[in-house]
Formats: C-alpha cells, structure tokens, sequence
C-alpha cells in the first residue's frame, strides 16, 4: 500500500501525518506505524497521526506511539495536526476537534505555524515522594533536579517510568529546573520509550505542577524550554482546580512524499 505522509514537528517533538478523511488506512498494525516512525528504514518519528472525519467536528485525531501501539493524548502532536488540518483546507484559523481524552479547541496563526491548543481541565495533582503525578491527558511525573542540562535523563526516566509503581500502565517521565521566569524541562516519554526533544502534555503537567508547589493562584502564565525550543502554558488555577488551560507553540511542516507498506 502506498500512503502520501506529512512530517511535521513541534519544538523537535516530530510526526507523521496522514490525511486518512477518506479511509485510506483501514486496520494498521503496530509493525507499520512502528515501520512509518523508523528514523532509519521509515520516515521518522516520536509518532503517528491520522486525520479523520468525525461526525460535529472538525475532525478526529487519532495518536500511536512510536512503538507502534494507540497512545494517550499528545500536546504537541494535537498542535501539529492543528496546523495540518489547516494546510488541507479542512479549517481556517479556528478548530474544535475530537481526541483520545476528549474535545479540543484550538487557534492558529496566520502563517500556520503558531498554534494555542485548549487542554483538559486538571484538578487532581498526586505527590510520589517529592514528585508530582499527574494526567494533562497522558500520565505524568515531575520531579525538580539540579543540573538538568547533564542529567542521564534516559537511564533516570527509564527506571521511573518502569518502576513496580508504573511499569503496568507507563509514565511520563518530566525533570524540571527553574529558569529566568519559566523553567527547563527535558522528557522521557513512555511508547516512544527514549528522551524526546518536547513533550506538550509533559510541560502542561510542569506548568500545573510548579504552579502548585509555588502556591501560584490566578491567571498564570508559565515559559518552558525544552531541548527543541520553546513552548508557552497559560491557565487559570483556582486553588482547587486548573482550567483555560492553552499549550502554545510551534508546529511547522517539515516535508511530505510517499512510501510503500
């Protein structure tokens, strides 16, 4: 089967998508997604999206890992598709499209490139010894260290992330350090199962998490760096509850072809 891609990427954090409005791909098995997201005998990717038709949106964002298995929601790959969705023609400068974890609304720029993407609501924040655990749409780990820029966040994230607590289900590995008035963040990422250079349910998760552990309340604007560049998170947070929550960045169409499965 030949299958027309798309590869973009937001903040380093890279996909490919397939325009599947007319069901082109029907049953794709884990060896093919985990064929198309091959860096060195496919195209390349921390994931696979399919755009599809969904009956009162705009349309449905379907999500695999790079390992070939149905993901959770991703941030980044949610802004990316945004931004696809918009060079089909299939939307303007607005969306409401349906995912994993629900319904998203979503704005972008006039270039294309730039999207905000409405997050779900988040009002549970769990604490695993100093770390915080949380669900931005995918499960998440936070944890502050020190010298983030050297740290083995592969072996560390890997032994968290497949730990007795978390090992059944995965986690979402985030380690966080302040900077200027936002933080860094680097992530290991469960189904891609290595350090990705961005992860947007990940710095929403730091955003929140921070958010709490600094006692911040009311409109809160948070800047995060992570390895692929930067990425803005802006919410309300109440005291009890985190809401209005926008991930804002980058999603940029890298190349497009075709390939054999």
């Amino acid at each position: 089967m030949k299958l027309n891609f798309f590869k973009y990427q937001g903040a380093g954090n890279d996909f490919v998508l397939i325009d599947n409005r007319d069901n082109t791909v029907q049953n794709i098995d884990k060896e093919q997604v985990a064929l198309l997201c091959d860096r060195r005998f496919g195209i390349g990717g921390d994931g696979l999206m399919l755009l599809e038709k969904e009956p009162g949106f705009d349309f449905k964002m379907v999500y695999y890992n790079a390992d070939g298995n149905e993901g959770s929601m991703c941030g980044n790959g949610g802004r990316c598709i945004v931004a696809f969705a918009k060079h089909l023609g299939v939307i303007t400068y607005t969306t409401k499209f349906l995912a994993t974890d629900g319904v998203h609304h979503a704005k972008i720029s006039d270039g294309g490139e730039w999207v905000s993407l409405q997050m779900i609501d988040v009002e549970e924040i769990n604490k695993d010894g100093e770390a915080f655990v949380l669900n931005t749409g995918s499960p998440h780990y936070v944890k502050t260290a020190a010298d983030l820029a050297v740290k083995d966040v592969y072996n560390e994230g890997r032994a968290i992330r497949n730990n007795t607590t978390y090992k059944q289900e995965g986690i979402n590995v985030n380690f966080v350090e302040p900077e200027g008035d936002g933080f860094f963040v680097r992530t290991f990422e469960r189904g891609v199962e290595n350090e990705t250079y961005a992860c947007g349910t990940g710095v929403t998760a730091v955003a929140l998490a921070m958010a709490k552990k600094n006692g911040q309340f009311g409109t809160i604007n948070t800047p995060i760096r992570v390895l692929g560049g930067n990425i803005n998170i802006r919410f309300d947070h109440d005291g009890e509850r985190f809401s209005n929550i926008f991930l804002e960045g980058p999603a940029k169409l890298v190349f497009e072809g075709q390939i054999e499965i």
